[in-house]
Formats: C-alpha cells, sequence, structure tokens
C-alpha cells in the first residue's frame, strides 16, 4: 500500500495520531485526504493546512448514516476510496461500575465505527478488487488496560473485527492493517491523568511507563512503513510483540505478573 496517488479517509483527523496521519499521507502525494472527526472545525483547519488535496468533514463514527455519508463525499470529491484508516477513539470509563452510557460510547467509537465503515466500503472494495482498511486499536487490544475495562473490552474486539476482516476478505482483495500503539502523545493519552479519576490516572502511569513516550508523527512514520510492508500487526513499539508472546506462552504467568504492575502503580484490585 503506497499513500501516492491514493484516496484516503483518516477518521478522527483534527488530532494526535489522525492528524498526523493525514498530514504524512498528503506529503507522501495521496491523491485525496479526507479528514473526518466529530470537532469539524478541526478537521477543516488540518485540511486547509493539507490544501487542495484535502477535504474536511464533520462525522460522528456512532452515526452508521454520517460514516456512509462521509465516504460518499470521499468518493465524490476524489474518486474511490483505497485506504480507509478507522482512527477515532475514546478513553471512556473505568471499571465494571462504569455507567452503562459510557460502555457503550467505548464500545460504539472503538469497535462499532470499525464495522459501520466496513459495510459502506467492502462491497465496493470486492467489485474494484481491491481495498485497504487500517484499524487503530491499542496494544490494549492485544494485552489489557488496568485501570479501563471499557477500553481494553473495546480495543480487543477492534483486533478481533480486524482479523475476520482479513481471514475472511483477504483472498480477494481487501487488505488489512491493525495498528497497536502503547504511548503517542495525544489527547487520548493525557485523558485519565486529567479525569480526576485514579482508576483513569493509573491507566495513563501504567502506559507511560511501559515504553516510550512517541510524538505522532513518528507513530505515523511507522504506520506509513508497516502499509507499505502490508503487516497486519503494525507495532510502533516493538516491545508489545514480546509482550503478546509471553501472554500466549504462559497465561497465568502473564496475568500474575499484570497483577504485580497493577498493585506497583496503586491501581485497583
Amino acid at each position: 500500500m503506497d499513500p501516492s496517488g491514493a484516496v484516503i479517509v483518516v477518521t478522527g483527523g483534527a488530532s494526535g495520531i489522525g492528524r498526523a496521519l493525514a498530514e504524512r499521507f498528503a506529503a507522501d502525494g495521496a491523491a485525496g485526504v479526507v479528514v473526518c472527526d466529530v470537532d469539524e472545525a478541526g478537521a477543516q483547519a488540518v485540511a486547509a493546512e493539507i490544501g487542495e488535496r484535502a477535504l474536511g468533514l464533520a462525522c460522528d463514527v456512532t452515526d452508521q448514516a454520517q460514516v456512509a455519508a462521509s465516504i460518499d463525499r470521499a468518493e465524490s470529491a476524489f474518486g474511490p476510496v483505497d485506504l480507509y484508516c478507522a482512527n477515532a477513539g475514546v478513553g471512556a470509563g473505568t471499571d465494571e461500575h462504569t455507567p452503562d452510557e459510557l460502555w457503550e460510547l467505548s464500545l460504539q467509537v472503538n469497535t462499532m465505527a470499525h464495522v459501520y465503515a466496513a459495510r459502506e466500503l467492502v462491497p465496493r472494495w470486492l467489485e474494484r478488487g481491491s481495498g485497504y482498511f487500517l484499524t487503530t486499536a491499542s496494544a490494549a487490544g492485544l494485552l489489557t488496560q488496568i485501570g479501563s475495562a471499557p477500553y481494553a473490552v473495546s480495543k480487543h474486539a477492534a483486533v478481533a473485527f480486524a482479523e475476520w476482516l482479513s481471514v475472511t476478505y483477504g483472498e480477494r482483495g481487501v487488505r488489512v492493517s491493525c495498528l497497536c500503539p502503547m504511548a503517542v502523545d495525544t489527547p487520548l493519552l493525557h485523558a485519565g491523568e486529567n479525569s480526576g479519576d485514579p482508576m483513569g490516572a493509573t491507566a495513563t502511569a501504567v502506559v507511560k511507563a511501559a515504553g516510550q513516550v512517541l510524538t505522532p508523527e513518528e507513530c505515523a512514520e511507522i504506520v506509513v512503513a508497516g502499509l507499505r510492508e502490508e503487516h497486519f500487526l503494525i507495532l510502533p513499539h516493538p516491545e508489545v510483540l514480546e509482550f503478546y508472546r509471553r501472554k500466549g506462552s504462559d497465561y497465568d504467568r502473564w496475568l500474575a505478573g499484570m497483577r504485580r504492575l497493577q498493585t506497583m502503580v496503586g491501581g485497583a484490585g
């Protein structure tokens, strides 16, 4: 997957990883970059900075009609979508007592938004014989997230859906990658420590302590390299792969280690 000449949609594009991806794709010669975000002004500002090859749209990814409309607008402006980056995400809630509405928000933004996009795009891509879906999940989707059950659960589901897309449609031209970073210096990273909730602060502390805090631009560079190689897992923090191997090789030992880590950082349990 080469961004040069491609038509690309990026959700959650007004800030953080999404913004860095949109800017990087444009710099690499994308034919059109559609920046989608619930923050319409932010999306339009990013698109304006990129220039005439970009379009900024308001899009609430929890609304299937809005997702469909954004894809249609992208194709009207630039042509068929080659790469869809399901990047919008939220970090809401802490434990099992998190209110239902926050569980629903997490699942809608972090998982169902990907389903809504796939419903629109996969039939088009199967007809064309090609298309690329990039899921922004998280290392939490492969491991877990101390301090936030809704985040861990919804990101696991995002990884599972990306796997399913690849298995089901990979032989028919639909390629899939799943971005699973740890700490990237974005508003989402700092949401927990600014929430005033001890478990939220714990979630941020664990992620920061686990590895290097990357800039969004560093993450975007790694994403582009991963797309060019068409790797399913794109891991900006290489240590995630080792953690994942340890989890798979001895689940009980891994769980015990995570419980110790939670105790060390002062989390509930």
